[in-house]
């Protein structure tokens, strides 16, 4: 499946090249701090086990990386991907004592890793950006070993009118947030059409088990403001 809006790859790089120095900083503001509870949240609902080996797609500066070291004590193998180079060097500064992480700058229809070597595939708030989602979700299961679980953290629809109704006067804010703190208000134009027009839980699902996925299910967060998406390569 095709998502329109990101068939313009040269659209998508600018739109992280604008915000990569302030992301940490404007993800804090836009969400409260809420992101971080998200975040957790995916590694709560992983459970990871130590000596294993994750890929964290569309890694952004590399928050999940991070909880999923701390999860494992350590004792565990991460790779993280991302198509913008900017984001990747600012990861890099996160984990820069680390001797457990890798990184690679490739996107997540096309991934440069192995087949069937990742006990974990992450990806937040990532699929959204990307241009087509079958693609993305069928290298997650190329990547994935026999076992390995697929778990996606993205914004989603939200179920509650009067909630939804108060999310979307919000979200005309946010432009003009990312003016003040960024210098730059498109980055978050495109950020507000991009959240808009993803499909919703149901329809995800659907595009997971029809690219081979099992006992696919989702958890809605905040509302469904963001959905945790879970799946299995048996």
């Amino acid at each position: 499946m095709q998502q329109k809006l990101q068939q313009n790859v040269g659209l998508v790089k600018r739109v992280f090249n604008s915000v990569f120095d302030k992301y940490d900083l404007m993800n804090d503001i836009m969400s409260f701090g809420i992101h971080r509870i998200w975040k957790n949240e995916l590694i709560h609902l992983l459970n990871p086990s130590e000596n294993t080996k994750l890929i964290d797609v569309a890694c952004g500066t590399g928050d999940i990386g991070s909880l999923f070291l701390k999860a494992t004590n350590n004792n565990s193998q991460i790779l993280c991907v991302d198509p913008n180079k900017k984001m990747i060097n600012k990861a890099k500064k996160k984990f820069n004592k680390s001797k457990n992480i890798n990184f690679n700058v490739s996107s997540a229809e096309k991934i440069s890793a192995p087949s069937n070597y990742y006990d974990y595939y992450t990806i937040s708030f990532g699929i959204r950006n990307t241009s087509n989602l079958d693609k993305s979700i069928s290298e997650a299961y190329r990547v994935l070993k026999k076992g390995g679980r697929f778990l996606c953290l993205e914004f989603s629809k939200i179920e509650n009118s009067n909630l939804n109704f108060l999310y979307e006067e919000y979200s005309k804010l946010i432009p003009m947030i990312g003016k003040v703190v960024v210098g730059n208000k498109d980055p978050y134009k495109y950020l507000i059409k991009s959240i808009r027009e993803f499909v919703n839980q149901e329809e995800l699902i659907e595009i997971m088990k029809k690219n081979k996925f099992h006992k696919c299910k989702y958890r809605n967060l905040s509302g469904g403001i963001v959905a945790i998406h879970s799946g299995w390569k048996l």
